[in-house]
């Protein structure tokens, strides 16, 4: 397996894991494919609800979209703290 490299990002300067340390995310990141995938996903989520940020107006189904992404977002990031907890226990 190769390196990962772990981008955390997020909005204003606070990053989506904040309080968790970047060394347990980078070892969450290189030893776990499901938070792999649940950090990428979290990534894309926040590309598509920035895509949102655009429009002054947002139409019915965007506005259901939008909120459809954040609950995806969240729910992603609720598991990924479910796994980091698991890494900072062990």
């Amino acid at each position: 397996m190769g390196d990962v490299q772990v981008v955390i990002s997020g909005i204003g300067g606070r990053h989506m894991l904040e309080g968790v340390e970047a060394a347990l995310i980078d070892q969450a990141s290189r030893e776990n494919e499901e938070f792999r995938q649940l950090l990428e996903a979290h990534r894309v989520y926040e590309e598509q609800l920035n895509a949102f940020n655009e429009p002054t107006y947002l139409t019915s189904d965007q506005e259901l979209e939008r909120k459809r992404l954040q609950k995806l977002k969240l729910l992603g990031k609720d598991r990924m703290m479910a796994i980091l907890s698991q890494y900072a226990s062990s």
